[in-house]
């Protein structure tokens, strides 16, 4: 872990490049450059006034020479093939600094998870066992996942959610996941529907769960594994699998909030579905746009995180200024780092 690197990381989450960074500042991009590669140390004076065109204290970056393990860690990622590597990098360093961001904050206000969160080995753990020890071990009742990030948090997961719409590509990056201290984080992106966005949410969940320390043969396919019983459990939705139409796959979607195509490959992979119906589904779904846009989705209940903001309000609360809180989390007022702070309240009239 080095300052060039929390330098970077910051940065490149901004989406700020090198020249851009240095023509506000004032200084050389050259010396930037040895900043960034740790062949120069900046003076306390340039350290100031790059944190601040950065939207991060001092301290925040000088963290990176005191805390243990690196300021940039890989993210277990869910994203498509084709989104571009400027934007699922840029994604992943501003998890990193989100990453920090929490590690801060829960130095002052301890998460106390009501649930367990269990990890496991996926060499010896299939994804189906792992998914279903999981909803046991959490006394999840039978059927449909209610409120995932409900779930989630009580199991002390940070959520953050944002619209990776806002660049270019971001729509083809569904969420990133990373353990901060005891508490993991996870990314997601507000702008997809309620029904990929949980089951985004389901898939990061299986990276934390199997994927902190080992992994197994193809890590996604593990993800989308656990994510497919832990939302759908087969012993629950397979007689429902049975005989499927265009308007039971509506029923279906609204029930367990899940998108038609998930319970297409659910039926197909539980052995309900034949290969050719579920070509044959595909095919209508192509014909009607639905591959891309199903239809139903704004009619699943939203998913809303609320632990990140619940640790500022608990800092605001012990008699903290929202601008205290800010500084707390190595953040400065002014600049897109609002996501621990409450968000106002409509009074009843």
């Amino acid at each position: 872990m080095s300052l060039g690197e929390a330098l970077v990381t910051t940065r490149r989450a901004r989406a700020i490049t090198q020249e851009e960074l240095a023509d506000s500042t004032g200084i050389t991009q050259a010396a930037l450059s040895r900043y960034e590669n740790d062949l120069r140390e900046p003076s306390q004076e340039t350290l100031n006034t790059l944190a601040a065109a950065l939207g991060v204290t001092p301290d925040f970056l000088q963290l990176a020479d005191r805390a243990q393990g690196a300021f940039m860690v890989d993210a277990h990622m869910r994203r498509r093939r084709t989104a571009k590597a400027t934007v699922w990098r840029r994604l992943e360093a501003r998890l990193n600094v989100y990453r920090m961001h929490v590690r801060l904050l829960i130095r002052e206000v301890e998460i106390g998870p009501q649930l367990a969160l269990p990890l496991f080995d996926p060499l010896e753990h299939s994804p189906t066992d792992a998914a279903r020890f999981v909803r046991m071990q959490w006394r999840m009742p039978s059927g449909p996942v209610r409120d995932l990030i409900g779930w989630l948090e009580a199991a002390g997961c940070v959520v953050i959610a944002e619209d990776f719409g806002l660049m270019t590509g971001g729509g083809r990056v569904d969420g990133l996941s990373q353990w901060a201290s005891d508490s993991p984080v996870m990314l997601v992106n507000s702008r997809a529907p309620t029904d990929r966005l949980r089951l985004t949410l389901a898939h990061e969940l299986a990276h934390i769960c199997m994927h902190n320390d080992q992994l197994g043969g193809d890590p996604e396919q593990e993800a989308n594994d656990f994510a497919a019983e832990f939302l759908m459990p087969a012993d629950s939705i397979r007689p429902e699998l049975r005989n499927l139409s265009i308007g039971r796959l509506h029923e279906l979607k609204r029930y367990w909030g899940v998108s038609m195509q998930a319970l297409i490959e659910r039926g197909y992979r539980l052995g309900t579905l034949s290969a050719s119906q579920r070509t044959s589904f595909y095919k209508t779904f192509s014909a009607r746009g639905w591959r891309a846009n199903e239809p139903l989705s704004n009619e699943l209940p939203l998913e809303r995180p609320q632990l990140a903001q619940r640790l500022g309000q608990v800092l605001m609360q012990r008699g903290l200024t929202a601008n205290e809180v800010i500084g707390i989390a190595g953040a400065v007022p002014g600049h897109d780092y609002p996501f621990f702070l409450p968000r106002p309240h409509l009074a009843a009239v």
